[in-house]
This record gives structure tokens, sequence and C-alpha cells, in this order.
């Protein structure tokens, strides 16, 4: 066992908070651990690791001056898979999970909204879960994606590798992405896209760029590419602004929480049909988290690099609860969506 985990796995059985996480293409993993079990908020003149929900009403954070920070490299492992097992969820799951597309479909074509992302999640039972084997596979595995497991006793214990960068903050500077549109990846270098797909990154695209242009003369984007995230490939565009008022951070952020890339377009209609149908609480499922106010590998002060808490789990009482969400327009088909979830959810369930 690592000196890290050590410390960690300590931390986690006195219920004390921490975070560990390893950001894309390093090796290197970072940990904060809390010298208390105090809930503290985020605020603008903090630093530590924020983790945010969904509907953007809890809004913590484990802060740099109650904690203890430490760094170590890690190396890549290889790790042998069994053969791939096929997972379905149950029959009920799905004919729910569709009844919920096919209702969202119903509203896009009355006009209530452009569209809508949906999710579900799954129980899967995890008696023997090892959180620095799990960890360690994360790192293995999605080398590309910011890989994270926090503990608050408040919260719960949460675990995942993003593919999605919501915010990264270098003084004047925010870069952010439009990540859309998913298909199985079958290794091939050229993907074809639908106008389904491509229509629903054009909204998220879209969303960002009007935003920001509200408080940048200075906006500017990459044509739309093919990103591969561990098992699926998306379409992401990249997209960048100058923001010479460091104050209209907070402004930005409540703007663009949560995007069409995990809520829809436009938000608030989007958001209102999601509390009302999804039937349940998505918690911190496509919420944000990372570095707030601080570079914990330069140490640089006001650097933010902020993340879309996505390809996530939750664990507790022996039991990991997946979450899984696709982005619905008028061209969605519900069983290819339901098999959207299920390929996004190979993610965790092949570290498990």
């Amino acid at each position: 066992m690592s000196a890290l985990f050590q410390k960690i796995k300590e931390q986690f059985s006195n219920k004390m908070p921490f975070v560990c996480y390893c950001k894309p293409n390093s090796n290197k993993a970072i940990a904060l651990i809390q010298k208390n079990d105090f809930m503290y908020e985020m605020d603008e003149a903090s630093s530590g690791f924020a983790f945010v929900s969904f509907d953007n009403e809890r809004r913590y954070l484990i802060p740099e001056d109650q904690s203890d920070v430490y760094v170590e490299t890690v190396s890549l492992l290889d790790f042998v898979y069994p053969n791939q097992k096929e997972f379905f969820a149950d029959i009920e799951a799905k004919s729910n999970f569709e009844n919920l597309v096919k209702k969202a479909v119903s509203e896009i074509e009355k006009g209530a909204f452009e569209k809508v992302v949906l999710s579900r999640s799954e129980l899967i039972s995890v008696s023997d879960f090892d959180l620095e084997l799990v960890f360690n596979k994360l790192i293995s595995n999605y080398p590309t994606a910011f890989k994270y497991c926090f503990y608050h006793p408040k919260v719960g214990f949460w675990i995942g590798a993003s593919p999605e960068q919501f915010l990264k903050i270098e003084k004047n500077s925010v870069k952010t992405v439009a990540l859309a549109g998913t298909q199985l990846n079958t290794g091939l270098e050229s993907v074809k896209w639908g106008n389904k797909e491509i229509n629903e990154q054009q909204i998220v695209a879209n969303f960002i760029v009007a935003n920001l242009e509200r408080v940048s003369n200075k906006v500017s984007k990459s044509e739309p590419y093919t990103f591969q995230a561990g098992s699926v490939v998306h379409i992401k565009t990249d997209i960048q602004a100058v923001i010479e008022n460091p104050s209209e951070i907070n402004n930005i952020i409540d703007a663009l929480h949560p995007t069409p890339a995990v809520c829809g377009f436009p938000k608030a209609k989007a958001k209102e049909f999601i509390l009302e149908h999804e039937g349940y609480d998505r918690e911190f499922y496509a919420g944000f988290l990372g570095e707030w106010n601080k570079d914990f590998l330069t140490y640089k002060e006001g650097n933010s690099d902020l993340f879309v808490n996505l390809r996530c789990m939750k664990i507790s009482d022996s039991k990991a609860k997946l979450y899984v969400g696709c982005g619905i327009n008028i061209g969605s088909i519900p069983e290819k969506e339901f098999e959207e979830t299920v390929n996004k959810s190979q993610t965790m369930k092949k570290v498990l």
C-alpha cells in the first residue's frame, strides 16, 4: 500500500473528510486530508477542493487551510481483466427509462424545450470494494480523464473518472469544452456522426459561447472533433475566453452550470422537466468538482481546474450506485438512448 493511500484509508476509517485526485494526463495523485469533520461552504475567497451538486444548492469545499496536502507520483499498472461481461439493466429499468425518453421527445415536439439530458442510476453489489485498487484501475484505464475519490461523512463516498472539463481558470483566461453526442468506441480512426448527435453537441457549444460573450469580447472556439472517453467517443469543441473582470467568474459559473451537456436547453425548462420526471435525486452526479482558487501542483494562487462529475458512482452499504445519462432531442430513439446509458456504465463497471 502506498503511503498516500495509507493516510486516506486511516482518514476513511476515522470518518474524516478527504479527497484524492489525478488530473488528465498526469502521473501525480494529490490528496487533501481535512483535519476536522466540519462541512465548509465553497465561497469566492477560499481555496481548496470544490464539490458541487447538480442543482447548485450544495456547494461544498475541502479547504486548503483546514487540510494537509499530499502529492505522490503514481505509476500506470497493467491490469488483466476477465472477458467483459454483458451487463443489462432489468426489464423494468429499461422500460421506465424508455418511457421517460418518449415523454421528453413528446415535450420537445410540443416546443417545451430543444434538448433535455435524462439519467438513471443502477445499483451493483461491491462487498469487496478496495479503494486503492479501484483508483489505480481508473488511473491506468482512463489517462485523459479527471480521476477522483471524495469522502465526507455528511455527503458520502464518491469516485469517478470524468471526461469533461467544466472550467479551467488561469488569471483572466477561462477555458471550457462543449462535450456531447455519444457512440461506442469501435477503435476506428474515422467516426461518422448523425444529425441527432451533431445537433445535440451544437446546442451545448452555442449556449456556452453565448454566455461567455456576455462578459467577454474575446471568445474563440475550435472546430468540433471526435474525442475518446474510455469505451465511448463524443463530439468535442474547445472554447476559450479572456475575462477582464475577475469578479465575473462566479457569474459565469452560475450561468453555465448545469450546461446543456448535462441538463438541456433552455436550461430552466429542461431542469424543471428533470426534477419533475426523473424520479430520483442526482445529488452530485452532473455537478462539478475540482481545484478551487489553487493549483496544488504548481501552488499558483487563483487558478481553478473544475470538471463535470460524470462517469461516477457513490459507494455505501456494500453497494455501488452508478449514474449514467444521455442527451435527448427531437431525433432521439428510446431504445438507442437506453443503450447509450448501458455503454457509458461500462466505465465504472470495468473497474469494479
